[in-house]
This record gives structure tokens, C-alpha cells and sequence, in this order.
């Protein structure tokens, strides 16, 4: 009989996307002022992730992990904000002064935003002076934006593979002194010169020599850490050499999808390492900075049927992924990219596997995992840095941009939490980035600024409609009448992110309200005689239909 195998903590950050709040990038001083380089407000509403804010957020989990005497910590990748060779450096010196102070050991993987390819990519953001103006700072000579400064510095570009991942390389990258065992696809050399793999353009008329960073560690006696690098850069058909970011495909959409069509070795040797593992009695964990199943539980094909081919739904892993995984004897994975606090699970016949997605420090909700366990069960704890301070600073700052350009406060600004700052910036979103960008054009008019009861009005909806919904939510009928649907758009998209986390935020009337309307859903089945309003109460049928899957991941 085996000896069952318990293996200390490990702690899994996912999404750090660190941005060096108090470098200079090149420039004399920090552009904003009171030592700071902030990025803007307005492009940080537009954006599904806050910049500044990382800052803080990094080293606030690191210090919680060191609290916890726990020593193993794996970055999931998207550790920098886009890859500038600045903000790598500064990502490397703080593991280093946490290794060095903690006795933290890091096992590092690249996400998308942290290298590009073979010859990297410009890089070009948007930051605030002290009186709440822009300047843009950017690696790209040629950009030259109106009525705005721009700033040029070698220090904004993201470096290909390797020399993106060179200021990382001690965090298990490469073979360190102290680990038991370490490997890649190709063998027990770590130089990156022995880990190459070619690959064609679809019409296999360029091909490049490409990097895999892939690893596999034993960092203790039994536990062996598969850290798989799921960034595939694809010549393009049009490429002209492997110099410009257009001679690429970027990994951003493909993610696992591209994996396992193109990369076949890597399936072979995860099936391999499986097999190992089981024989050797190791504790095998398995990470990628992409999810191998719909983080959204398979709520895909009604989300397409509301928004279209939305970013998410490229991103989302078509089923022969987890099948492949599945045949190579891989049950658990822990992925980030997604930004996302849940875990689905795809079983096909007496195989189940389970992808453990790890919420981003730097979007709703704000959280990390620790892993605990053995050989045969893993117990799965999250930690929230929902309660962090705001940093005042940012916020005046903030203030003073909006000002200049004669806009309203947000709501954020005024935030008394790290976490609530979080919820008010997915109500921005929601205005900014998502009704803009994905929701139908006649729905946006619908739902902007509009409350529940108006909405049930324009659908030619029976009064009894709407009391129906109140008895349901415990609610009187104008409570109900009066629920803002931006507030709903904003909820439904933090339940959809964060699950149970989200419940939190939400105002308990409000939840009874959505489950109320999940109950009441089949009033909103096209009573109406006129075309569009038949296929508003569609719309919102089916919109119903994923906020059911919402509430029930987030057991509300």
C-alpha cells in the first residue's frame, strides 16, 4: 500500500499584472507627482483589470502568505502589467526582497501580457500629471498622439522569449540548488536553447524556432509542481520575418486551444509526467496561466446568444481540450487569464476534471488561493484582499482628471475598501467597456439609466407582473419598481466573476429581487405584439437564464 503523501501549503497567485507605481520608466522623475506614475482613471474604467492599484495589492498577498509561515508560491502568470521591460525588473526585485526577508520560493510562469513572441513588442500607456492632465510614455518612436505629450522610453518595451523571462529565471524557470528534481518537455537541460519547439504558420509558409518555459519541480520530498506554459505565438500567414508583433498571432484567444492542435509533444509529456507521478507516489499539481474548461460552466452558447463572439467567448476552451487533458490523466489544474473565483468540472465517462480558476489581485474579486493536501485530496482555501486600505493619493488623483475634463466623481473614489473600490470599478466597466462594446445597441438604450419597473413598462408587461416579483423577493412592489438596471448589470456581472465572494457587496434586497426574477422568468416570454419589443423580452429571457447559473455557483 502507498504512504499517503501530505504536502505543505502552497499558495497560488494568479494575475498580478504589478505595475510600478513609483518608477519613472525612463523619465527624469515620476511623472504624477508626489513620487508616483499613475495611469489613468480613463483608461482604467475601460479596462477589465485596475492598473495602480497592483502596487499595493502584490505585496499585500505576498505578505499574507508570509503570515501564514507558508514558504511555496506559484505566480499563474500576467505577473507585470503589459511586459515593459521596466515593470519586469521591478516584479524581479520584489520576489527577490520577499525571498530574501521570507524565505519565499516563487515558481514563475509567463502569461500573455508578460513577453511577446521572439522580438517582443512596443508598449505605449496613458499616465496622469499632478493636475490630472495626460502624457502618454511609450517604447514606439513613431507615436506621435494630438494634443497630448508623449514621452519615449526603451524601458516601456516587452521583451520576446527569452530575455523576457531572463530577470525571473531563479524562480523556477531554471534548475536551483535546492530543488529534487527538475525537468521540461525536451529533457534536464534549462537553457533555453534546449527548450525550442517549431512551429508553421497555418498555411506552412513561415515557421519560427519558439521558447516553451515549461517546467516540472519537486521543491520538496513528493510534491512535484507541472508548471505549463500554454502561450503558443503562431507565425501568421502574412509574417514578414519574427521582428514585428504582426509576424505573430497573439497567444491572447487561443490559450490551450492552440496547445493542444499545435503542440502535441507537451500532451505527451503531461501524460508522461502523470504516469510518473502515480507510480512514484508524488503529489502532482498542475498550472497554466489558461483555463482547459469553461471557467463559466458551460454557460457559453446563451451568452453568445445575448453579447455575440465576445472576448470571453474566444478565450473559452473548446471541449477536445479537456478530453485530450483528461487522456493524459490530468484531474485538477489550477489557471488564471480569466480572472475569475470558481471551479468547473467536465467528466466524461468515469473521468472527471476540475479547473480551479484563480481570482486577479487587481479585478473583482480580489483574492488568492492556498492549496492543502496530499496525494489523494486537495482541500482548496481563498483568501480575500477585499479589505485593503485605498490609497488616498490615487484617489485625489483621479479626482483631479475628471475635474480637468469637467466629468462627475465616481462612485470608486470614494471607496473605504480595496474591495469595494473593485465592485464600484465593475459598475464602470459595465458603462464604459461592456454596454459599449458587446451589448446589443437597442438593449443599452433599454437598460441605461432605466429602473426595473420602466423596463416592464416598455415590454407592455402586466402590473401583475411586477407584484408577482415583489411577493416573490419579499419586497413591496415599488422597492422592486425601483431597482436601477445598471445595479443589476453590475451585480450579475460580479456574481459571474466572483461567486460567493460577490454576495457581500450586493444589497440583500437586490439579491431577493434576481432570484425572484430567475422564478418569474417565464413572464418575460414575448407577451408583446411589436417586433422589437419581442425581442427585448428574448433578450432578457435569456439573460435570466445566466443569471440563474450565476446565483446557483454563487449558492445565493
Amino acid at each position: 500500500m502507498k504512504q499517503l503523501h501530505r504536502h505543505t501549503p502552497v499558495a497560488v497567485i494568479a494575475d498580478a499584472h504589478y505595475h510600478d507605481l513609483e518608477g519613472s520608466f525612463g523619465q527624469p522623475e515620476p511623472v504624477s507627482g508626489d513620487g508616483l506614475t499613475a495611469r489613468s482613471w480613463s483608461e482604467t474604467r475601460c479596462s477589465t483589470r485596475v492598473f495602480n492599484e497592483s502596487f499595493a495589492a502584490f505585496p499585500a498577498a505576498l505578505d499574507a502568505i508570509a503570515g501564514r509561515g507558508i514558504r511555496h508560491v506559484v505566480l499563474l502568470g500576467d505577473y507585470s502589467d503589459d511586459g515593459q521591460k521596466a515593470t519586469v525588473q521591478a516584479v524581479a526585485s520584489l520576489l527577490k526582497s520577499y525571498a530574501e526577508t521570507f524565505s519565499l520560493s516563487f515558481y514563475v510562469l509567463p502569461g500573455n501580457h508578460d513577453g511577446y513572441a521572439l522580438r517582443g513588442r512596443h508598449q505605449t500607456k496613458e499616465f496622469l500629471t499632478p493636475d490630472g492632465d495626460a502624457v502618454v510614455i511609450t517604447s514606439d518612436p513613431n507615436i506621435k498622439p494630438s494634443n497630448i505629450v508623449a514621452l519615449c522610453s526603451e524601458t516601456m518595451y516587452c521583451a520576446g522569449y527569452p530575455d523576457a523571462l531572463e530577470p525571473l529565471v531563479e524562480h523556477g524557470l531554471t534548475r536551483q540548488a535546492d530543488y529534487l528534481h527538475w525537468e521540461t518537455p525536451f529533457g534536464t537541460s534549462d537553457t533555453f536553447e534546449d527548450r525550442q519547439y517549431r512551429l508553421a504558420s497555418a498555411d506552412g509558409t513561415n515557421e519560427a524556432l519558439l521558447i516553451d518555459a515549461s517546467y516540472l519541480v519537486e521543491p520538496e520530498d513528493g510534491l512535484w509542481l507541472l508548471m505549463i506554459d500554454a502561450n503558443v505565438y503562431q507565425p501568421s500567414d502574412r509574417a514578414t520575418g519574427i521582428d514585428l508583433e504582426s509576424d505573430f498571432i497573439d497567444s491572447t484567444g487561443a490559450g490551450w486551444n492552440a496547445v493542444v492542435k499545435q503542440r502535441p509533444y507537451l500532451i505527451s509529456w503531461i501524460a508522461d509526467v502523470h504516469r510518473r507521478a502515480g507510480a512514484l507516489g508524488k503529489t502532482l499539481l498542475c498550472f497554466s496561466h489558461y483555463p482547459v474548461v469553461d471557467v463559466f460552466a458551460d454557460n457559453l452558447a446563451s451568452e453568445q446568444a445575448l453579447f455575440g463572439q465576445t472576448n470571453v467567448a474566444n478565450r473559452t476552451p473548446q471541449d477536445g481540450v479537456a478530453t485530450a487533458l483528461m487522456q493524459a490523466g490530468m484531474t485538477q489544474h489550477f489557471s488564471g487569464h480569466i480572472h475569475v473565483n470558481g471551479s468547473t468540472r467536465r467528466t466524461v465517462g468515469n473521468t472527471t476534471l476540475t479547473n480551479v480558476a484563480v481570482p486577479s489581485l487587481v479585478a473583482f474579486p480580489p483574492a488568492f488561493r492556498i492549496v492543502h493536501g496530499s496525494t489523494n485530496e486537495t482541500n482548496i482555501e481563498t483568501i480575500s484582499l477585499g479589505n485593503l486600505p485605498i490609497d488616498r493619493r490615487l484617489m485625489r488623483l483621479y479626482h483631479r482628471e475628471c475635474e480637468r475634463k469637467g466629468e462627475p466623481n465616481h462612485s470608486a473614489f470614494s471607496a473605504k475598501s480595496y474591495g469595494d473600490f473593485l465592485y464600484a470599478h465593475q459598475e464602470a466597466l459595465v458603462t464604459h467597456r461592456f454596454f459599449p462594446r458587446e451589448w446589443p445597441r437597442d438593449m443599452v438604450e433599454m437598460f441605461s439609466g432605466s429602473t426595473l419597473g420602466r423596463l416592464l413598462t416598455q415590454l407592455d408587461l402586466p402590473s401583475s407582473v411586477l407584484v408577482k416579483i415583489a411577493q416573490s423577493a419579499g419586497v413591496d412592489p415599488e422597492s422592486a419598481a425601483s431597482l436601477s438596471l445598471l445595479h443589476f448589470v453590475t451585480d450579475w456581472c460580479a456574481l459571474r466573476q466572483a461567486q460567493e465572494l460577490a454576495l457581500p457587496f450586493i444589497r440583500a434586497e437586490n439579491l431577493s429581487i434576481y432570484k425572484a426574477l430567475v422564478v418569474h422568468q417565464k413572464e418575460f416570454s414575448g407577451s408583446s405584439d411589436p417586433k422589437e419589443n419581442a425581442s427585448a423580452a428574448s433578450f432578457i429571457k435569456t439573460f435570466l437564464t445566466v443569471l440563474k447559473v450565476s446565483l446557483e455557483r454563487a449558492r445565493a
